[in-house]
């Protein structure tokens, strides 16, 4: 487990949070800019010394002010990466990787430099001088140099923010592999939602300061009484196995948890059995009464109405949808809503385009 309970005051702004997180896989801290994600971030590194802290990382405690405990930023078994690289330019790839490894003991190392360039797909690199490298090479590189302290926490301050599209679609199967293969939890601080979505297991969604919610990412995204569902990126996450692959059509099929519906997905091949997250705007998402096979819409699914939402446009609704024990949210019209007699515990169908499903 990951307990962070910080308190710290600057002029105009505050962090007052209590954190209690996963101690694997991948932590989202979300919320717009000045939410204090990043004073999080830097409070757990020790970079900032909040005045009332406590800081533990499974069994070794990092701050705790009660007691006159603060571990040193050099002395936290910990990662970081921001949004800048900062490669030491006079080095080689190689080289900074090197100065990175340099840094733990070897009895202690328990990522090695083969293993971090493969995981990040540097390997063609390594001879190469920072300048010679892309945005997104150059941020590879930097996680690359990060893992090689064998951190016990890794910290990444929106390591995609200073990429365009291209360069984050290119990094972004490469952080899903460090999520899939490592065993080191990770601190993740972003404000793009389809960007947490793709990668974060839990989510905290911060708000001047303080958590005004935290918890499995699926659930998170699914309430309606949080700022994220009012968005246009606003959706849900749905993860599952694949159940069957049509090659001729390219559409991949994944089963829901714990329930005999599948939903069909363009997709490239992959096997079946494996795990597939996808991700489905609101905004996508369309209700009918019926069940209308003669449809583009591929997937149409049996849902219950749980509960309704005012949206932030005065014409629209958001609708949260049960799906077996998927949540999924709606976002149509009042007049649609009107029209179908949209109420809780009402049965109805739930139509996604294949095409619009974020795999």
């Amino acid at each position: 487990m990951i307990d962070a309970r910080l308190q710290l005051a600057y002029s105009g702004f505050s962090l007052d949070v209590d954190l209690h997180l996963p101690g694997r896989g991948v932590t989202a801290l979300f919320g717009h800019s000045g939410s204090g994600k990043t004073t999080c971030l830097r409070c757990i590194a020790g970079l900032e010394r909040a005045e009332h802290g406590f800081i533990r990382i499974n069994d070794e405690v990092w701050q705790d002010s009660d007691n006159g405990i603060f571990v040193p930023p050099h002395k936290r078994a910990l990662g970081y990466v921001f949004q800048e690289a900062s490669l030491f330019p006079h080095l080689s790839v190689i080289a900074n990787l090197q100065f990175g490894l340099k840094r733990i003991a070897k009895s202690q190392r328990r990522v090695d430099v083969a293993q971090a360039t493969e995981l990040l797909g540097i390997g063609h690199l390594l001879e190469r001088h920072p300048q010679h490298l892309s945005g997104g090479e150059r941020q590879r590189v930097g996680i690359a140099r990060a893992l090689l302290t064998s951190p016990k926490l890794l910290l990444m301050d929106e390591p995609l923010a200073a990429l365009d599209s291209q360069r984050k679609n290119e990094i972004l199967p490469y952080l899903q592999r460090l999520h899939d293969e490592l065993d080191i939890p990770v601190l993740y601080v972003s404000h793009a939602q389809d960007e947490v979505a793709r990668l974060a297991d839990h989510l905290v969604l911060l708000s001047d300061g303080k958590a005004l919610a935290s918890g499995p990412i699926g659930e998170t995204l699914a309430r309606l009484d949080l700022p994220m569902a009012m968005g246009d990126d606003a959706g849900v996450i749905i993860e599952g196995q694949v159940s069957a692959y049509d090659a001729d059509y390219q559409l991949l099929s994944l089963q829901l948890p714990a329930t005999e519906m599948n939903i069909r997905v363009t997709h490239e091949p992959m096997s079946v059995g494996q795990a597939l997250r996808c991700k489905v705007h609101a905004r996508d998402i369309s209700l009918t009464l019926q069940n209308n096979e003669l449809s583009s819409i591929l997937n149409r699914l049996p849902v219950t109405v749980v509960s309704e939402q005012a949206a932030d446009n005065a014409a629209h609704v958001l609708i949260r949808l049960d799906a077996g024990g998927t949540p999924l949210l709606a976002r149509i019209t009042r007049f649609s809503r009107d029209q179908l007699g949209v109420h809780p515990g009402q049965q109805l169908w739930a139509q996604i385009k294949a095409v619009a499903v974020l795999a």
